[in-house]
């Protein structure tokens, strides 16, 4: 991948509740029917974390599955085998660039799975990805991916600001970013799959903890692009406001779903 990235496990385990709550339940029947028939399918997991994209979908796939564990921090893989093995049995980690996966690898694979990964590719390596799954006929469910788009109540006039330069930020170096939704929709398309998208707000209401992390974040972001937006007092008046419990955040996030060979 073009970006490094690095991410505690810490805040992998604090977002996991609301990621799981977010993520599309609506995408699966269309997953599940592709997936009918299939004996003990291998899935791949891109972009692991401490495994909480298997968590969430282990349950939802009827059947034993073989799980491909992939992230680039042999810390977190570690953490997600430890963790899955007693629950899932057979699985299988893989330290390397996610970006660098072809069709070759992904011969016999059932189904490729992500989560709030998109963000970090380039146009090229996404493009590259979807050629991968379309020529091993591979389907993928890719969850959690930024579209751009903040809500915050009570509005601040300083909101539109700060999420301007976040999405710039995001896409810096050439990174998709907040078009990385509408970037694999048309890459897999293009090539004859059918795509399925819906929405998966995360909703931080009730979540204090979650919100004044994914604040200093996403200011933290939007000042190093921006920083004439930094000692403005925002975050301090944010932070503030969601100890006091008067903070509600909606942050937009899109699934999607691609089928090689099940397009119109």
């Amino acid at each position: 991948m073009s970006a490094v990235a690095d991410f505690a496990p810490e805040w992998l385990a604090l977002r996991e509740p609301a990621d799981a709550e977010a993520r599309a339940d609506a995408l699966l029947p269309p997953l599940l029917d592709r997936l009918a028939g299939v004996d003990r399918p291998v899935v791949r997991d891109l972009g692991c974390g401490t495994g909480s994209m298997v968590r969430w979908l282990a349950g939802r796939l009827p059947g034993p599955v073989r799980w491909v564990l992939h992230d680039r921090d042999p810390r977190l893989l570690a953490l997600a085998a430890a963790d899955l093995a007693a629950d899932l049995g057979e699985v299988e980690t893989r330290v390397g660039d996610l970006a660098g996966l072809g069709a070759a690898e992904l011969e016999g694979t059932a189904l490729v799975v992500a989560s709030a990964l998109l963000d970090l590719f380039t146009f090229e390596e996404m493009d590259a990805l979807a050629a991968a799954c379309v020529e091993a006929g591979c389907p993928a469910l890719f969850a959690l991916s930024v579209t751009g788009r903040v809500e915050l109540d009570p509005a601040d006039p300083l909101d539109g600001e700060y999420e301007a330069a976040f999405n710039a930020h995001q896409r810096r170096d050439g990174l998709l970013g907040p078009d990385a939704v509408a970037a694999a929709e048309e890459a897999f398309a293009r090539r004859g799959a059918r795509v399925l998208r819906a929405a998966s707000p995360w909703r931080l209401d009730g979540r204090p903890a979650l919100t004044a992390e994914w604040l200093r974040g996403w200011v933290g972001a939007a000042v190093e692009q921006r920083p004439d937006l930094a000692d403005l007092g925002y975050l301090r008046r944010r932070l503030d406001a969601c100890a006091a419990g008067g903070l509600r955040a909606v942050v937009h996030h899109a699934d999607l779903l691609a089928l090689p060979g099940e397009g119109r």
